[in-house]
């Protein structure tokens, strides 16, 4: 999965800057910017163990791939924050055997906040439903830093994962307005003990303004 990701990672970059001068790196034909809202305690993943939620805000950088049986495919380059809040509720969680797990125990069960830096690039395909209204599904896998360790993922270097579906409607000749819903993750693929990480299912709004 590690490879995977690194491969897609360097495959679509180069995609980008391969691109001639007039749709290259420098020139997105649509920018936006998406707020997520989402947990670990949801209808998928309800671990009672652990609090886990995230508030990302991500600008988009959009690029068009090309075109094939009325499906539009799409890169998104996606800089972004995330604010986070984690407590551990089962101090039982850290093991007796982990060196020092008293400390451990005592830290992990605080309510701490902590901050996701990342870099991701989400493949988009997207599908006409009406004139202006989109179907919208979107893959994403990107790198990051967390800023503080907890019981299930270090501090430091890490992966993300999302995927999103949503509807995009366009509201004036220049804006869209995007609305969906996503799930994602979070670990470091064992670069780093422990990896553990984290699941979560959110929302998501965006909206973009067409340069070209």
């Amino acid at each position: 999965m590690k490879k995977i990701i690194l491969v897609f990672l360097i495959f679509t970059t180069s995609i980008i800057l391969s691109q001639d001068k007039k749709f290259g790196i420098f020139n997105p034909y649509k920018i936006g910017f998406l707020y997520n809202k989402a947990q670990d305690n949801n209808f998928l993943f309800d671990d009672d163990n652990y609090l886990y939620a995230t508030n990302s805000y991500k600008a988009q950088f959009f690029y068009k791939l090309g075109t094939w049986k009325k499906l539009d495919f799409e890169i998104s380059v996606q800089p972004q924050v995330q604010t986070l809040k984690h407590q551990l509720f089962n101090k039982y969680f850290v093991l007796e055997s982990e060196e020092n797990y008293e400390e451990k125990r005592t830290e992990f069960t605080q309510l701490k906040d902590m901050h996701l830096y990342a870099f991701e690039l989400g493949f988009i395909l997207k599908k006409k439903i009406l004139t202006k209204l989109d179907f919208q599904a979107t893959i994403g896998l990107g790198v990051a830093s967390i800023s503080k360790r907890t019981e299930r993922l270090a501090k430091g270097f890490t992966f993300i994962e999302n995927g999103s579906l949503g509807l995009s409607y366009q509201t004036t000749k220049k804006t869209f307005l995007y609305i969906g819903s996503n799930i994602g993750h979070v670990s470091n693929f064992d670069t780093q003990k422990p990896n553990n990480g984290f699941n979560i299912v959110g929302y998501e709004i965006g909206l973009s303004y067409l340069l070209k």
